[in-house]
């Protein structure tokens, strides 16, 4: 019978943390395959797509055959050479919670993906949510983590207290 306990308290404590991960729906970020009529002959990606002002991007474009551009709202227009990665430092000034466009260029063609500044509200972008955040979660409020945070506690105190009487009854 304390072993259907424990199996219970188990069960409820994989529960709160499955709950409570959060949960993430890659969209594809840009090159070709890229949404909204976006396909270029070469791929692009800012890494990560989510960033705080003052904070460093990776700048990375594949299949080109020459060296490529980057340029956007946010930095100075940065030259990726051929078959490398560039790093952009965004402006310490760039608005909290705005979207930002960012254009890759190679052989005259362009593609534009978006990059957005962290710690204002959540805001929605085309093609869904973008994954890769580097853990960090946007749009989560204190409600939510608080009520996360509680069903773990539950989960922990009641595998704590099976635990116990188990071993309680073990003395007898």
């Amino acid at each position: 019978m304390r072993a259907i306990r424990v199996a219970a308290a188990a069960a409820l404590a994989a529960a709160a943390v499955t709950l409570t991960a959060p949960t993430a729906i890659a969209a594809p970020e840009g090159g070709s395959g890229g949404t909204g009529g976006n396909v270029t002959p070469f791929g692009f990606s800012v890494t990560p797509s989510t960033i705080a002002p003052g904070g460093r991007v990776t700048l990375s474009v594949t299949d080109c055959d020459s060296t490529a551009t980057a340029s956007s709202a946010v930095f100075d227009t940065t030259t990726i050479p051929r078959g490398r990665t560039a790093v952009a430092t965004v402006d310490r000034d760039a608005r909290r919670g705005a979207v930002y466009r960012v254009t890759f260029t190679c052989a005259g063609r362009s593609g534009t993906t978006a990059l957005t500044i962290a710690g204002g509200s959540a805001t929605q972008t085309p093609g869904g949510v973008r994954g890769g955040l580097g853990g960090s979660v946007q749009g989560s409020n204190t409600a939510e983590i608080a009520a996360g945070a509680a069903l773990a506690l539950v989960a922990a105190a009641g595998t704590v207290h099976a635990a116990r009487r188990r071993t309680a009854g073990r003395g007898r």
